[in-house]
């Protein structure tokens, strides 16, 4: 079950990553994938969206799709990409 307090972490962490390259990984369907580099540009109450340099355009996600395994999420810290939810607690990718 999703709690609040899940929610309000996963915001927290990604309002300390505003304007730092991810990679994300998503469900497009009957087993088609996406993945695409993006940088974080803000977060709001609900949603957080990102831009693709590369395709100049912007997508908004919501924090309970990462809850929920729809989108997996990974940070470059500068030297290399660590995943926002630890691969442990993930189940669908």
């Amino acid at each position: 079950m999703i709690c609040k307090d899940d929610i309000s972490n996963i915001k927290t962490e990604l309002d300390e990553n505003i304007g730092r390259k991810i990679i994300i990984r998503g469900a497009m369907g009957r087993k088609k994938f996406f993945e695409e580099e993006a940088v974080i540009e803000n977060t709001y109450p609900n949603i957080f969206i990102v831009k693709n340099e590369e395709k100049e355009t912007n997508a908004s996600y919501r924090y309970t799709d990462i809850l929920t395994n729809e989108l997996q999420i990974s940070i470059f810290n500068g030297e290399e990409y660590f995943p926002l939810i630890p691969a442990t607690l993930r189940t669908k990718f």
